[in-house]
């Protein structure tokens, strides 16, 4: 039952018509005005057939969100399956691979994808690995066999000391002989460590600033205590004329490493020459400094060209010239680091010339 108060119908009468509900009943006031009567008008009612539809309507709409969910997390959960499939294949493949089976790929697929991509990619950093594996494997023994050699030169001239007492003058000459395989030991030594020094690549490496002629100069006077015969000749132009400020030979490097790459190239070709000379030209630009190293030595064979900068790799032609195959490699290195680049022109039987590029700083 309705029920209304005289406040109710004030409030009509003042707003002229007032909506509300109450209970199942949605209720409606009107205040109706004419010329000689004023009434309100009130009428109740109660929508049975709208509210059961909006009842059917919602239990409809939560069947349908229900199903949708449901049917949305099966067609999730297969598509994220394929989806990931070739992810999943790709790592049950990587973890396939070690360092005993570096050889092995992963599937690349269709190429077309970021799947596909990122497998390449991976393939390609298998090969960078497998590749600085087999050069370490590669350093390893041919360092530890030049190692082994004069250890076991030494090893044997002490064990043949031992056997039986002798006169000073051969055990002096034993001792000489001693000392220059510790000697070449120690050479070997150094040179080793400063290969696996050049080897590090460090990208935030800062070097100052430095004359390469100064540096070529103080390398020359190395390999002349080592070797009075050897004969080291050097120009110095730029841009085709005398250089007239010091400036224009600066480069910006470590002075201890270009002064070995330096000494490197200098007693290589006096020591394969037969006059034991090399001839140096320093040509600054505003862009380059080349160094030009040209001997007339016995040169190196065209096929062994592309592996001579190998670590402990050497010419066919100089197996009966003392040598441990590091000079080259390292000065590759060395150069590299610095931004440059070294290349050799040989002429077989008619010498080498070694060309060293480095960035100028003027």
């Amino acid at each position: 039952m309705i029920r209304f108060d005289t406040t109710f119908l004030d409030r009509i009468r003042l707003e002229e018509k007032v909506k509300f509900k109450q209970g199942a009943y949605e209720i409606i006031g009107i205040h109706y005005t004419e010329k000689y009567d004023r009434f309100v008008v009130i009428t109740a009612a109660s929508d049975i057939f709208g509210f059961s539809k909006l009842e059917n309507l919602r239990t409809r709409l939560i069947l349908v969100c229900l199903t949708s969910l449901i049917l949305f997390f099966i067609a999730g959960w297969f598509y994220s399956g394929r989806a990931m499939k070739p992810i999943s294949g790709v790592v049950s493949q990587v973890e396939e691979i070690s360092f005993a089976s570096l050889n092995l790929r992963v599937d690349e697929g269709n190429w077309t994808d970021e799947i596909a991509r990122l497998a390449k990619t991976f393939n390609k950093m298998l090969e960078r690995l497998e590749t600085a594996f087999e050069m370490q494997k590669d350093f390893i023994s041919n360092a530890s066999h030049e190692i082994r050699t004069p250890l076991t030169a030494i090893y044997g001239q002490m064990e043949v000391l031992l056997m039986k007492e002798r006169g000073n003058e051969e055990y002096r000459n034993a001792i000489s002989s001693i000392v220059e395989d510790i000697r070449s030991l120690i050479n070997l030594s150094n040179r080793l460590l400063l290969l696996a020094h050049t080897s590090s690549e460090v990208s935030d490496r800062r070097y100052g600033r430095v004359r390469i002629d100064e540096i070529i100069w103080q390398a020359k006077d190395e390999i002349k205590k080592i070797n009075g015969e050897y004969k080291i000749n050097i120009n110095l132009t730029y841009d085709g004329e005398l250089f007239s400020e010091a400036d224009q030979m600066e480069v910006s490097g470590d002075e201890f490493l270009l002064k070995t790459a330096a000494a490197n190239i200098m007693e290589n070709a006096c020591k394969y020459s037969d006059d034991h000379a090399v001839n140096i030209n320093i040509e600054g630009s505003q862009r380059w400094i080349s160094i030009t190293f040209a001997d007339n030595g016995i040169g190196i064979d065209g096929k062994d060209l592309n592996r001579i900068f190998e670590p402990f790799q050497r010419g066919t032609n100089v197996n009966s010239i003392p040598g441990y195959g590091i000079g080259l490699s390292l000065v590759r290195r060395i150069i590299n680091n610095h931004c440059g680049t070294f290349n050799l022109i040989s002429r077989c039987g008619k010498g080498i010339t070694a060309i060293l590029k480095l960035p100028s700083v003027y």
